[in-house]
């Protein structure tokens, strides 16, 4: 439906998810439509690789769960690293249970997903409760991590009850507990000064923070092609933090052969999704599956290889997993983001292959729009 239009110009249609307002504006100004499979097992290879190319792509897509050292470690490294490189965090977990319990794989354990990855993903055939219960988990979440807690502590000296109340009782319990000291001298003994009661008040606030659906003008400009080179580092720096909020992809169609996701059940998600679209910012499919006005979802392909500089195109890989070109899955498939792991991660100097196949898909993209 909107495969047509400029990634900027679909950020500025109405009841777009934020995230996906916030990752179109920042693929224009990088011009970079490229997701990385990070298929590593240590948080040092992560890190590394992140490093490496974080500056050619607009997501980065983890798997948590095959990293042996997963830590806290792991988790700040990479917000380091994507707030400095401006990427989205992208979890592959692909959810498929009952809703308890993917609520506690969502947000509990070591891995604690929803505290760290802007995007995860879910199958439906657990049937569409599982969006609400994934949905609720990360509502939950971020309402916990968006509290603020100030602790206001004030002194003063007591004062001596003229009413019959227990006010030098409780001074003598403070006294007694908590600043003495000494042995069997109380506090005027030992100071020559009165004692006193510290009262501590705590204040628990909360804000959220939307992201501006009109950006400023040199953001625009960049997102149009129309920014020079030299305005790319200012117009991240304008765009900012990505807004506070989280994202599923429903797995509505496979790249490997045999597959059993077949055309009614990708009716299914794609129905769920337009039922949950404050939720569901997109599909992991193999073609744009927007075909109604109100379809404004992002498709996330992987199955990519782009031929050696010199060399065959490599179809398949033995394993079931079969293989298309940027230029076929964007330019012809309406696809948004190619998703790419072995391609990139095989080669001797991974930055300078990214951006090979970040421009491949860039070129693809323009094809396609114009």
């Amino acid at each position: 439906m909107f495969e047509s239009l400029s990634f900027s110009d679909r950020a500025d249609l109405s009841n777009t998810h934020p995230l996906n307002v916030y990752l179109f504006h920042l693929i224009a100004i990088k011009q970079s439509n490229l997701c990385v499979s990070a298929d590593v097992t240590s948080t040092a290879a992560l890190l590394k690789l992140a490093n490496e190319v974080g500056d050619h792509i607009c997501v980065l897509k983890t798997h948590a769960d095959i990293i042996d050292d997963f830590g806290p470690r792991t988790i700040k490294g990479l917000q380091e690293i994507a707030r400095r490189k401006k990427f989205l965090l992208f979890e592959d977990r692909k959810f498929g249970d009952i809703g308890n319990t993917v609520q506690s794989q969502y947000t509990r354990g070591p891995l604690q997903i929803c505290r760290w990855a802007h995007l995860t993903n879910a199958h439906i055939f657990p049937g569409p409760a599982i969006i609400d219960a994934l949905q609720s988990a990360a509502t939950s979440t971020l309402t916990l991590i968006n509290q603020c807690v100030s602790t206001e502590i004030s002194a003063g000296t007591p004062r001596t009850s003229t009413d019959g109340d227990d006010t030098d009782s409780f001074d003598e319990a403070v006294e007694s507990n908590l600043l003495d000291t000494g042995k069997g001298k109380g506090r005027e003994e030992r100071t020559g000064r009165k004692g006193s009661v510290v009262t501590a008040t705590t204040t628990i606030s909360q804000t959220f923070e939307t992201h501006e659906r009109s950006p400023p003008s040199l953001i625009k400009s960049m997102s149009t092609g129309e920014g020079d080179e030299g305005d790319r580092e200012e117009a991240l720096l304008q765009l900012g933090e990505p807004p506070f909020a989280r994202g599923l992809l429903l797995l509505a169609e496979m790249s490997s052969k045999g597959n059993l996701m077949d055309e009614a059940y990708t009716r299914q998600c794609v129905q769920a999704a337009r039922h949950h679209s404050d939720f569901v910012a997109g599909f992991i499919s193999q073609r744009s599956l927007n075909e109604e006005q109100q379809d404004h979802f992002l498709s996330f392909t992987p199955g990519v290889s782009l031929p050696p500089d010199s060399g065959e195109e490599t179809t398949k890989d033995g394993l079931g997993q079969q293989y298309r070109t940027p230029g076929r899955v964007i330019a012809h498939e309406g696809c948004d983001i190619i998703i790419v792991g072995r391609g990139i991660l095989g080669a001797h100097d991974r930055a300078k292959e990214a951006k090979r196949y970040k421009r491949a898909a860039w070129k693809a993209y323009e094809s396609r729009i114009n």
